[in-house]
């Protein structure tokens, strides 16, 4: 009789020990869990919030500023630029039935009324048609892939290295018109790639 109530106390004893150990191991995974969560939305919150960043930044140095620096850098560079760094929300709303009528109106415009056309609208035009029309291949697959990120950050590297050496050296891109404006927008160009291909490496 003692002998059976030992060994039923044992029992519940190795029974009460191994849900707690698997209690630990489940708060375990989930704490890891919790932090790998968190790691991957902060990589991703940045690299989204450098996307919009760096987009605007191109966009900026296309269409606002683009008189002063268009003889020292290809600015058509900014194009596929513009294109493979986009965000999605905007992207896909160009990509729809706003950018085909945007498309469909510079077009006729350019076909029709070409003293009208302004010469800075040739390059933006340039671009919301490549939106447009772009095969999926280019707009899905290689856009949201790590070849979309190495050309992005091979014209930011571009666009920084001749624009450094048109102005004279790293110094004097600072110093001249609209020199720091430029530069700092140049810079943007290149951080959100680095950072994208960064992350897409870990």
């Amino acid at each position: 009789m003692g002998k059976k109530s030992y060994l039923a106390m044992r029992s519940e004893q190795e029974a009460t020990h191994l849900i707690a150990s698997d209690f630990k191991d489940v708060v375990f995974a989930a704490k890891n869990l919790t932090n790998h969560a968190i790691k991957l939305a902060s990589w991703g919150l940045g690299t989204t919030l450098l996307q919009w960043i760096a987009s605007f930044a191109a966009i900026y140095l296309l269409i606002l500023d683009r008189t002063n620096w268009k003889t020292n850098i290809l600015t058509a560079l900014l194009i596929p630029y513009i294109f493979l760094s986009l965000p999605s929300l905007l992207f896909n709303i160009l990509r729809g039935e706003v950018g085909k009528w945007i498309a469909f109106v510079a077009v006729v415009l350019r076909l029709f009324f070409p003293r009208r056309f302004p010469d800075w609208l040739e390059l933006p035009g340039a671009l919301i048609l490549l939106i447009v029309v772009a095969p999926s291949l280019f707009s899905g697959t290689i856009r949201d892939g790590w070849i979309g990120v190495v050309i992005c950050l091979a014209i930011a590297a571009y666009l920084l290295q001749e624009h450094i050496r048109a102005s004279g050296g790293f110094r004097n891109s600072f110093t001249k018109v609209n020199g720091i404006s430029n530069t700092i927008g140049i810079i943007l160009l290149l951080v959100y790639p680095a950072w994208a291909f960064f992350t897409h490496i870990l």
